[in-house]
């Protein structure tokens, strides 16, 4: 339970959390109970485009609470992370999420970095970012224009609204930060295609994308793209992940192997 905040302390809305386990146990999220922002699908769908069997060094931008690097850590046990997280409410939680016992394993293979991901140069080194130092960045930005803002948790809007130019700022520093060679997976909703990709190809080839789409008949509402750093092979469209069946609200067994952690997207 947690204790009453004084009266020039954070509110109860701050300070309440909650312990969410992943991948069937294999590590778990304290997460903001009522502000702020909770990872879900998207997190997992994420983690999943990393390829099985990955061993290396993977920094997640953007990290939340988390919830996707860990998730690549949980499937590739060879795989060490970085999360970098910009807000210092939610770094505070991925700092708890790291510290948590249930997490002692894993949390061996991992370390956080308070930081904004669009540093460049000098500042994004001093901050702990430097070149050429991982092998794969997977990106969650904000991907909702100012115009579908909805929420009043301005902590939540942070985690969820585009600020302008985004997609290249965030992909800028990917690019750096990958070894020659290196992945990088992005996941966004399907409006942002070309930006995204103006974004990506200048610096990344080989690029996959994976629709994400609700049911089989029903358009994508997700769109993730992998690609290497420097490869000059073609684009592919991969069969997409659907999520659910033509009814009801089970998953698809692809759907659970992924959010499970049993197997990689592609």
């Amino acid at each position: 339970m947690n204790a009453l905040p004084s009266q020039n302390g954070p509110s109860p809305d701050d300070t309440q959390e909650t312990l969410d386990a992943f991948h069937r146990g294999a590590f778990h999220l304290v997460q903001p109970a009522l502000k702020g922002h909770r990872a879900g699908v998207d997190a997992m769908v994420l983690a999943s485009a990393v390829p099985d069997g990955f061993s290396g060094a993977v920094v997640d931008l953007g990290a939340g609470a988390g919830a996707a690097g860990l998730a690549v850590a949980a499937r590739c046990p060879a795989a060490h992370v970085t999360l970098v997280e910009r807000s210092t409410f939610m770094a505070d939680f991925a700092r708890k999420t790291l510290a948590h016992p249930l997490n002692a394993d894993i949390a061996r293979r991992a370390a956080l970095i308070e930081a904004d991901v669009t540093l460049a140069g000098r500042a994004r080194a001093a901050a702990g970012l430097c070149d050429n130092a991982f092998d794969f960045a997977i990106l969650n930005p904000p991907f909702n224009a100012e115009a579908d803002r909805r929420t009043p948790d301005a902590l939540k809007a942070e985690a969820h609204v585009m600020e302008k130019d985004m997609f290249e700022r965030w992909v800028r520093t990917a690019a750096a930060v990958v070894k020659p060679g290196g992945g990088i997976a992005v996941i966004a909703r399907p409006v942002s295609i070309g930006e995204l990709l103006a974004a990506i190809s200048r610096r990344f080839g080989g690029l996959t994308l994976v629709p994400v789409q609700p049911r089989p008949d029903e358009a994508a509402i997700r769109i993730v793209v992998r690609g290497v750093l420097g490869s000059r092979a073609k684009m592919t469209l991969a069969p997409a992940l659907v999520l659910h069946g033509e009814t009801g609200n089970a998953f698809t067994a692809r759907a659970i192997a992924i959010n499970n952690g049993r197997k990689g997207l592609l």
